[in-house]
């Protein structure tokens, strides 16, 4: 997001730009607001946001109402046990020159696009779903030894089944702390599922209109940025992600029972950025404990690692979050 040409947007702007997107994507999405906020937060930060549900609550359709309240170049990927990585960074053809000469070319795959749609990513084998380790983590993808840069902004919004439905794949844990958030999708309340019938089964269903541009999404990213945060919040950060290791004497009972490995210090930057955006969307230019707080659950859940105990048990991470936020002192 460095490189790309930034525009003057101040508190007021960004605001009625959040505002008009959340509305956009509500027009098509019913309810799930809490679902809406995160994979907002996570798009302004430049970063990307893994969904976890059951078939058919509108994981998919939640993306591409994004996409289209957003002017950006989209593509979609349905991950298969027979995907290959190529067939997500693309790879070299031989075609022929002017001359007749077969010369080799690159033929880019679909991640070259800004936002990306990894849809039930965990369908696909491990190796293939580690390809895009490296498009996440530096914009950028390497075939044979040549270096590609992605187009800021990109994203990657992945949604994926529960491990215990049929054919998944866990993420490998190094892919899994590259999504800033991991946001559950949860049933749809009975009015709510009201709504969802009276606006999908007539003839006119929705859509999102455009309410933004990449240049308004990076600037919006930048502005998040210089939000100030008083060291005393840097330093409950720390002392949250301190606490998520079952080793530290500071860690609450819970992790230290069921949990194997607590959270990087990715975990911490993600706590930081996602409360500085929460502090935006809330009207404040400053970031409190509160906007942690409202984070902490989506970037925490998929970055603290249960043990055989925790996983026997089906110990839900969430639990072990709500205690630690209870434990650790502000």
């Amino acid at each position: 997001m460095t490189d790309a040409p930034v525009l003057d947007i101040n508190i007021e702007q960004f605001s009625k730009l959040a505002q008009a997107i959340e509305s956009e994507v509500g027009r098509v999405i019913v309810g799930q607001k809490d679902v809406v906020r995160g994979v907002i937060i996570c798009i302004l930060a430049g970063k990307h946001a893994l969904l976890e549900g059951v078939p058919g609550l509108g994981k998919t359709m939640l993306i591409r109402s994004l996409a289209d309240a957003l002017d950006l170049k989209f593509a979609r990927i349905q991950f298969t046990p027979d995907l290959m990585p190529a067939d997500i960074t693309g790879t070299d053809v031989l075609e022929e020159d002017d001359h007749g000469r077969k010369i080799k070319q690159f033929q880019s795959g679909p991640v070259f696009a800004n936002l990306l749609l990894a849809d039930e990513i965990n369908r696909a084998t491990p190796k293939t779903q580690s390809a895009l380790l490296e498009a996440m983590a530096e914009q950028s993808v390497t075939v044979a030894n040549r270096t590609y840069h992605l187009e800021p902004p990109f994203f990657v919004l992945a949604t994926q089944n529960p491990l215990e439905m049929e054919g998944t794949y866990p993420l490998p844990e190094a892919q899994l702390d590259r999504f800033m958030f991991k946001v559950n999708v949860k049933y749809p309340t009975k009015q709510d599922l009201v709504t969802v019938l009276e606006r999908t089964t007539g003839n006119d269903v929705p859509h999102a209109s455009k309410v933004a541009d990449g240049k308004e999404i990076i600037s919006m990213g930048k502005l998040a940025l210089n939000t100030p945060v008083a060291s005393h919040v840097n330093e409950y950060v720390a002392r949250l992600i301190v606490a998520t290791h079952p080793d530290d004497p500071s860690a609450p009972e819970k992790v230290k029972q069921f949990v194997r490995y607590g959270a990087s210090p990715r975990g911490a930057q993600a706590l930081i950025v996602g409360g500085k955006i929460n502090a935006l969307l809330e009207g404040r230019f400053n970031v409190s404990y509160d906007d942690i707080a409202a984070v902490a659950p989506a970037t925490l859940r998929h970055r603290l690692l249960l043990n055989f105990e925790g996983l026997a048990e089906g110990i839900p991470t969430d639990d072990i979050i709500t205690d630690l936020l209870k434990a650790v002192a502000k």
